[in-house]
């Protein structure tokens, strides 16, 4: 025990040496020391160890190339340069054809906008109300009576032109397709 606080207290006489041989310097620089530490002298070397001639030879045959692993590299570093400059020009289809729908989605906006102000200009210049008003008072005209309504059958489309009169029976004829 006598023997730890002797060591105790000879490490603390060793750090009040130590802080006594180095002044306390005021301020934020800090001093360069007046030489630096040698490291190589605190790390022992390591002994170099010597290499078999067959290590050797190894070695020197790992480090040449053969003519065919050239051309191989070549040829590899030539398809990775195409596939390179092939990824870059989709790239810039890419790009190019997103900014150009970017534009067209931007003007068929516009139209649209433009085509409903116009459809509610026109809407709301119509009053319905009015010219069933002017129809009836003006010009004279009546609602049709339930006699006058004929109604009619068209198997071919959902579009009618009407070149001659409809029948009685309200069947047209379809150029011998319908027989009745």
């Amino acid at each position: 025990m006598a023997a730890a606080r002797n060591r105790a207290g000879n490490g603390q006489q060793h750090r009040r040496r130590r802080s006594e041989a180095v002044p306390y310097v005021y301020g934020n620089v800090a001093a360069q020391p007046d030489m630096e530490p040698d490291y190589h002298e605190q790390s022992p070397e390591r002994p170099k160890k010597k290499v078999s001639s067959q290590v050797r030879r190894n070695r020197k045959l790992a480090l040449h190339m053969n003519s065919a692993y050239v051309i191989f590299l070549a040829v590899a570093a030539v398809m990775a340069l195409v596939v390179c400059v092939n990824y870059v020009e989709l790239q810039s289809r890419i790009t190019d054809r997103s900014k150009s729908i970017t534009a067209m989605q931007e003007e068929l906006a516009n139209l649209r906008e433009e085509n409903n102000a116009k459809y509610n200009a026109v809407m709301d210049s119509v009053n319905l109300d009015e010219i069933r008003d002017r129809a009836q008072t003006e010009l004279g005209m009546v609602y049709a009576s339930p006699e006058q309504i004929v109604e009619y059958e068209n198997p071919a489309t959902d579009y009618v032109r009407q070149l001659e009169e409809i029948p009685d029976d309200g069947v047209l004829a379809q150029s011998g397709k319908r027989n009745r």
